[in-house]
């Protein structure tokens, strides 16, 4: 075990995961019904992965299918963005419908000050207005908000202070399904 992973700890295992991936699809079914007026957008760059997860939960094991799924760039919406010493790199923005009058759930991996949600409602203005925007993530960092922002869905509340990052790793980016709290100050 090397130095960065003894300030590792894993708080979300792999099966615990699937079990909260299931629970937010049941809770999206619930409120959204088979989506026909509904449409899923990732935040880039980690909300995707949960995004296009969600979608084929639904798909394939809920037999909803065609779910609207658009992935949101907020890099150059970011209040911050001039503020960095280093360069950003921009992700892509990928949504090919009209949001106009539509219902927008908004989805990224962890909810931390907020400002990652502030940037995305001005963001999403670009394709039109959504009659109805909610947030689903899978981490809650519930304490740390700068802005008066919250989730309609949440995976897992965590309470972790200011030195701690929580992460979530994804199968498809990180080759697993896990979510690690990491105290910053000792990395």
């Amino acid at each position: 075990m090397n130095q960065k992973d003894t300030h590792k700890k894993e708080i979300v295992s792999s099966s615990e995961m699937n079990v909260i991936l299931n629970r937010l699809a049941c809770q999206l079914i619930e409120r959204h019904g088979d989506f026909s007026n509904t449409a899923l957008i990732g935040i880039q760059p980690r909300g995707t992965f949960l995004a296009k997860r969600l979608v084929t939960l639904l798909s394939e094991k809920y037999n909803i299918k065609n779910v609207p799924l658009g992935l949101l760039d907020i890099t150059f919406f970011r209040d911050d963005f001039r503020r960095n010493n280093k360069p950003l790199e921009a992700n892509s923005t990928d949504i090919n419908f009209i949001v106009e009058d539509k219902k927008v759930v908004f989805v990224d991996d962890v909810l931390y000050t907020g400002r990652s949600i502030r940037s995305a409602l001005t963001a999403i203005q670009s394709f039109g207005r959504p009659s109805e925007i909610e947030l689903l993530v899978f981490i809650d960092r519930r304490f740390s908000r700068h802005l008066p922002i919250q989730p309609n869905y949440k995976g897992r509340q965590v309470d972790a202070i200011n030195q701690e990052r929580v992460i979530v790793h994804w199968k498809e980016k990180d080759g697993e399904d896990t979510v690690y709290i990491i105290n910053k100050d000792k990395i």
